[in-house]
């Protein structure tokens, strides 16, 4: 018998924090090897911590809302027995602040250096979500806080502390948990719950207004997007594409296809194979930020968005470079179906180089997606849409038109090699056509 620790486990690459969610146990509350714990939310998924121990819960040490560093306590366990091993919750090494795919061995990169002083304050550093949030909500300047983390860190609780001790210029005074965490309160309503605003938000609710909680994922997503934003200086391009005989190809082997493979063939899966293509001949797209240096990624691993009703996830399909048509569809075939049956593993959201977003699928014919950090880049397949253009000939003919929109991080890729990558994914994609192109 003895007590031992429960610490938050690493739930992805580059993810230094988690917050609890929710307890799932108790103090008193029996539990065996591998059962969860409680469910807690990143920047990048929200999983359950398992046990690492059979036993019985002792102390529940960190609380609901709490942000946790990884490898903190988060609760103790009265252990029966000494043959207990623990359990390992953890994600492929990473190199350099930034995703390392799991499989072929990577060339390391040199690891970026912490902030270090510099005249009048801080040099500008690496802040988790949390932290960005908190300054951001209370008017903090990051350079004037002191960091207690690893490597000189800034953590939420340095935030905390530096508000309590009045070190910011703040409009509220400071709270145990920040302004917009506090709880919403409810108000009657006739037919569903709505929530009244809390009084420290900006924004008046005027009458009949109704202010929806945040739920975890939305925040996970907000935060994911306001880093990306805040420390990526994002630039735009976007070409025109003729996907004409593509379009005759898809259309001459949907029935088949469907009828033998059991899914449908979708356009997405044509896309992701030529802009897969590209990436190989231009690896420096595949890159990513790395402080002090430029990682290129040596595996092709394109993410893809999948939306819910309330959410936006971003699973993986590993190694598109070398798989077929046929392959590509499946996969994403199955990924759709994971994200909206909500049996998605956190697993399947790593490791990604590069995002393709099928915004074609609700209409849109042009936007600008925001990477998704740390990735150089993000491109938005549109809609196929069906326009004259004047031929070669100088003949006007009704033809198929797709703009793909580039969303480029500047500090890794310039216009040039933009541009070029473009272009082959346009020639690709123009080249793909009956009796030229094979999905198998």
């Amino acid at each position: 018998m003895g007590i031992e620790k429960i610490t938050m486990p690493k739930l992805g690459e580059s993810v230094t924090e988690g917050t609890i969610e929710k307890w799932l146990v108790a103090p008193g509350d029996k539990v065996a090897k591998y059962d969860s714990l409680a469910e807690v939310t990143t920047d990048k998924v929200t999983a359950e911590v398992p046990s690492s121990f059979t036993g019985t819960i002792t102390e529940i040490i960190a609380k609901e809302g709490d942000t946790i560093e990884v490898g903190e306590t988060v609760c103790l366990i009265e252990i029966e027995g000494a043959s207990n091993e623990p359990v390992r919750v953890s994600a492929p090494e990473v190199e350099a602040p930034v995703e390392k795919p799991a499989g072929k061995p990577v060339q390391q990169a040199p690891k970026a250096k912490p902030a270090q002083p510099a005249t009048g304050g801080k040099a500008a550093g690496r802040y988790s979500p949390a932290v960005l949030k908190l300054s951001q909500e209370n008017g903090i300047d990051l350079s004037q806080v002191s960091g207690t983390g690893r490597e000189g860190r800034i953590t939420r609780k340095d935030i905390l502390a530096f508000i309590e001790n009045g070190g910011a210029d703040l409009q509220v005074a400071p709270q145990e948990t920040p302004a917009q965490e506090e709880p919403l309160q409810e108000v009657a309503s006739s037919d569903k719950k709505v929530t009244e605003q809390p009084a420290s938000s900006n924004v008046k609710l005027e009458n009949g207004d109704i202010a929806i909680p945040v739920t975890s994922v939305r925040r996970a997503i907000a935060n994911n997007m306001v880093r990306s934003v805040t420390e990526a200086p994002h630039a735009w391009m976007m070409i025109e594409v003729d996907v004409t005989e593509l379009v005759l190809l898809r259309d001459s082997i949907k029935k088949e296809f469907k009828e033998k493979e059991g899914f449908n063939l979708t356009y997405f899966a044509f896309f992701i194979k030529a802009i897969s293509q590209a990436l190989k001949e231009y690896p420096e797209m595949n890159s990513m930020w790395a402080g002090d240096s430029i990682v290129m990624k040596k595996d092709i691993n394109i993410s893809i968005a999948v939306a819910t009703d309330d959410a936006l996830f971003v699973p993986v399909i590993k190694e598109t470079d070398e798989k077929t048509i046929k392959g590509i569809g499946r996969e994403i075939h199955e990924l759709a179906g994971k994200v909206r049956n909500g049996k998605l593993k956190s697993t399947e959201m790593q490791g990604g180089t590069f995002t393709v977003n099928n915004t074609g699928s609700f209409g849109s014919v042009q936007s600008m997606g925001i990477i998704n950090y740390p990735q150089a880049a993000i491109l938005q397949v549109e809609s196929i849409v069906k326009r004259p253009v004047i031929m070669d000939n100088g003949m006007m003919a009704a033809r198929d038109m797709v703009n793909l929109c580039l969303s480029l991080d500047h500090r890794v890729l310039d216009g040039l090699v933009c541009g070029r990558f473009l272009a082959r994914v346009k020639e690709l994609l123009e080249g793909m056509a009956k009796d030229k192109t094979s999905v198998y």
